[in-house]
């Protein structure tokens, strides 16, 4: 009879996550294009709870393109272009197993539909990859990060074009031919279902060049997995030793409340949560996504060939793991929404905090697909304070604590869960709001929203917890 595990297995990979749109900056050295991230603009006038990206339009693109007094911090980052050895080296002494990061699609194809890559781009990333294996640690990489290059928002329509499957398909095979010997953990989409709340970050449509944009939305993903299917048939075909992965953003809602209407849109809220990862792991389209569909009346094309690229599944599943949310029918109703759950703590921007819905979603996405997950994201946005040159987290403590316990709960559940990434190791740019004051990481960069600052690095005394944790396989949870 198997026994339930006592712990995490041994080869388990302690990683860290990060995003190249959001640390690289040198947004326009060495050939690299602009991107949908670098019109992501910081604002400082607005309320914290509304500092999320919104839909985007023509008119906007070409006034970001050509002011000079907005503030885009995404163009700069946190220098990491230059910074990388130094970084690495901070993230490796703290014993990560891993690392992830992405590649900048327009440092690679600078907008988006050459024919031939830039040598430049190519080469920072063999420099890159080479650094992370150096330190010993695992790269896994992700292909489209919130990176498409502008161009393809403005010469095409974003995802919602075909011709982007080619061009995307392009990139994705100059990645493996280039680096399969570097890397082998590969995550083509980053967090697929966010057509929502990072619709054109992640889409690239700009809602004044559709007319219908729900539409628009779901045949660019649909673009998109066809995508994936041709990139994970090449890998497969002619790297087999790689592994491919699909991610999403979080997992299903709870319900508001017991009633049976309450449970029931939920059901179909979840559904259309998870919509993307039964596609990518399993081949096909689901039925309940057709009804859906046909609900609120909207069509997604098939191509010629579609059906057939969708069968080449990924080889693992991975999520980002924030907060969770509740629905109810009312909700649905009103076009698929969900809420806080005010019965939760949460963040200073309004993120909730519940440990135990990462152990549900663990055994609800294991029970489902049966294949290898990581969680690929994990963590909580907080203002710092430097103290006399130190900084005192142990709110980031707690939030790192409670979580491992509850991993650790799953994996005793049964749940094959090869991976653990804190999001943002060192302090980022923020994806939502574009502020560097919203900080996750265990290692603080002295800069501020708008780029000022000595940009030192200093240790966080969560630093030296995790470092505690890696080193005893997540045994030893204390606070330091």
């Amino acid at each position: 009879m198997r026994k339930v595990p006592t712990g995490f297995p041994k080869n388990f990979l302690w990683g860290g996550a990060i995003a190249a749109n959001q640390a690289e900056g040198a947004y326009n050295l060495n050939g690299r294009g602009l991107s949908v991230a670098d019109i992501n603009e910081f604002r400082n006038d607005i309320p914290i709870e509304n500092k999320m990206n919104k839909e985007i339009n023509t008119e906007y693109i070409e006034e970001a393109l050509n002011s000079s007094d907005r503030v885009f911090p995404k163009r700069w980052g946190i220098d990491f272009y230059h910074t990388y050895k130094e970084d690495l080296k901070l993230l490796a002494d703290m014993g990560l197993k891993t690392f992830r990061t992405s590649v900048a699609w327009s440092r690679i194809f600078p907008n988006g539909d050459e024919l031939e890559p830039n040598e430049e781009g190519l080469k920072f990333y063999d420099e890159l990859f080479d650094e992370i294996n150096r330190l010993g640690m695992v790269p896994m990489i992700t292909i489209s990060h919130y990176e498409m290059p502008i161009h393809l928002t403005t010469a095409y329509k974003g995802w919602y074009s075909r011709e982007l499957i080619e061009f995307f398909t392009r990139f994705c095979k100059v990645l493996f031919d280039r680096y399969h010997e570097k890397v082998k953990h590969w995550i083509i989409i980053n967090q697929i279902n966010l057509i929502v709340h990072e619709s054109f970050n992640h889409l690239g449509i700009a809602e004044d060049k559709v007319d219908h944009l729900l539409e628009a939305k779901y045949q660019g993903v649909h673009n998109e997995m066809v995508a994936c299917g041709y990139a994970t048939k090449y890998a497969h075909e002619n790297y087999p030793e790689l592994q491919i992965g699909m991610m999403l953003c979080g997992g299903p809602a709870y319900p508001a409340t017991s009633k049976p209407e309450d449970v029931f849109a939920t059901v179909r809220h979840n559904q259309m949560e998870y919509f993307f990862a039964d596609v990518l792991l399993r081949g096909y389209y689901p039925g309940y996504a057709f009804r859906y569909f046909d609900d609120i009346g909207i069509n997604v094309e098939f191509g010629d060939g579609d059906e057939e690229a969708l069968k080449n599944t990924a080889d693992f599943m991975s999520f980002s793991y924030y907060y969770t949310r509740i629905c109810d029918a009312e909700s649905f109703r009103d076009g698929n929404q969900d809420h806080r759950n005010p019965l939760l703590p949460a963040n200073p921007w309004g993120w909730s905090i519940d440990p135990v819905g990462l152990r549900t979603y663990l055994n609800l996405f294991y029970d489902r697909y049966q294949c290898p997950i990581y969680i690929t994201e994990n963590g909580v946005g907080y203002y710092d304070e430097l103290d006399n040159g130190e900084i005192h987290d142990p709110y980031r403590i707690d939030y790192y604590r409670a979580h491992i316990e509850q991993m650790k709960e799953a994996i005793k559940d049964g749940v094959d869960l090869r991976g653990y990434y804190a999001w943002g190791p060192i302090d980022i740019i923020s994806c939502s709001s574009s502020e560097m004051s919203k900080r996750y990481g265990f290692i603080y960069i002295d800069q501020d929203d708008y780029g000022n600052g000595s940009k030192k690095r200093l240790l966080k005394d969560s630093y030296h917890w995790f470092k505690k944790v890696i080193e005893s396989n997540g045994e030893v949870l204390l606070r330091v």
